[in-house]
């Protein structure tokens, strides 16, 4: 860029809790120490490019609101270059590594699945060229498999298999591209790969389906080299009725079934748990249990409406509570924080991405802070440790190795009488939990 597209803007900077710039952080300070890495490598901000670059701010009632004086709104090559050059320079001020994208949101389509390609990587040597200058890295790359009219009944769950093959053409492309860019990972996200109804849909064959693209997927990593971690993002509906990725525990169940598993980790994003009728907390922990917590997408919804709102996670204690997950984990490795998330219909400016996306960061910073401070504390782990310390004795482990029988369970039961159960302490651990904050 030649011109700078945010001429107004300075580089972020932390400014401290009692600063009064309205773009500085408060609680986000990169360098700073906490449990032994700084919250820059704690956190690993992405920011995601179709929100920030792409999203009109429109709504089912009315036009996009959002001011891009930099974009002629063309679908042409030319103008998805110059918006590369503008998206770099709001990740340099704002002060955030790493980026994801989905192929479709960088560059357009064309008349053919070749044009597209050839559309795809002239923008990837842009973006090629911007990540060299900047040093800015790629979190994890994405194919937009739902946008197309071809996608209306699915993509990798399509009933023609010749939307199949576009599919996995574009799949193709945009595993190269990621590989190409050096992405951290590769995320695929069913938007539309569920159904509306189910008298018109074969359940087996659409989920079948979707594994053999997924495994053809796998083989493709294997064939051209990309050493890069693969996510499935789960979610419930909207816009299908049912999503056959619809939360953590389907999609590990999915990952067992078809072989899988060894091949994936997760990316929970926070409104997609909450339209399953989950906390985060639930879908994370999930995740981790099975070894496959791998990366998160940051926002929140509204509780009071059933829809994808993706808004920026500006509540701190729903950050700690995210933090403690990936501090329990051992941090990320691949994976990161990226923030799947819109402006307001309302906040329509080009400043209005600094403030949402500061918010959003030291909202998490914030809640980092928390989480590290409840895990040095460790009240919490240790009431935790002592209600299922029974569990670590003589019987308890014979129970969890196989070495005992429902009779022999019987005698003791009865030998015992009836046990003397001790409280379970919520309120309590919901203050220590406030202590922190």
């Amino acid at each position: 860029m030649t011109t700078e597209a945010f001429p107004d803007v300075q580089k972020i900077t932390y400014q401290g809790i009692d600063g009064d710039r309205p773009l500085g952080f408060r609680r986000y300070d990169p360098e700073r120490m906490i449990a032994g890495k700084s919250m820059r490598d704690h956190l690993r901000f992405a920011s995601c490019y179709w929100h920030t670059m792409r999203n009109p701010l429109a709504d089912p009632f009315g036009l996009g609101t959002s001011q891009t004086p930099w974009d002629d709104g063309t679908p042409s090559v030319e103008n998805a270059c110059r918006r590369v050059g503008v998206f770099f320079e709001f990740l340099e001020k704002i002060d955030i590594d790493f980026f994801c994208f989905h192929d479709r949101d960088i560059a357009p389509e064309g008349d053919d699945v070749a044009e597209s390609e050839r559309n795809l990587e002239a923008v990837v040597d842009t973006i090629e060229s911007e990540m060299k200058s900047s040093g800015r890295r790629l979190l994890w790359g994405t194919a937009c498999l739902f946008t197309h009219q071809r996608y209306a009944s699915g993509a990798g769950t399509s009933p023609l298999v010749d939307v199949y093959c576009h599919a996995a053409a574009q799949t193709k492309a945009a595993l190269e591209a990621t590989h190409r860019l050096g992405g951290e990972g590769y995320v695929f996200w069913g938007g539309r790969e569920g159904y509306g109804s189910l008298i018109n849909t074969d359940m087996k064959r659409e989920r079948r389906n979707l594994a053999r693209l997924l495994h053809m997927a796998v083989d493709h990593k294997h064939r051209i080299g990309f050493k890069g971690q693969f996510y499935i993002e789960p979610k419930p509906k909207e816009p299908t009725t049912h999503q056959y990725d619809a939360d953590a525990a389907t999609c590990l169940n999915f990952l067992r079934e078809f072989d899988l598993l060894e091949h994936f980790k997760l990316n929970i994003e926070t409104n997609h748990a909450w339209l399953a009728g989950h906390t985060m907390e639930h879908e994370l922990e999930t995740a981790m249990d099975a070894g496959a917590l791998g990366s998160i997408d940051a926002n929140m919804g509204v509780w009071t409406n059933g829809w994808d709102t993706d808004n920026f996670p500006t509540d701190p204690i729903l950050g700690a509570q995210i933090m403690r997950c990936v501090l329990k984990m051992g941090g990320f490795t691949t994976g990161g924080m990226n923030f799947d998330a819109k402006r307001r219909r309302e906040s329509f400016q080009p400043l209005d991405l600094f403030h949402s996306h500061v918010a959003g960061m030291d909202a998490m910073a914030h809640g980092l802070e928390i989480a590290a401070k409840i895990e040095a504390d460790g009240g919490i782990d240790r009431f935790i440790e002592a209600r299922y310390a029974s569990w670590d004795g003589d019987l308890g482990r014979r129970i969890a190795e196989g070495g005992s029988s429902l009779g022999e369970l019987r005698d003791l039961a009865a030998a015992a009488g009836e046990p003397d159960l001790p409280s379970g302490r919520q309120e309590m651990l919901e203050g220590m939990f406030n202590r922190f904050l």
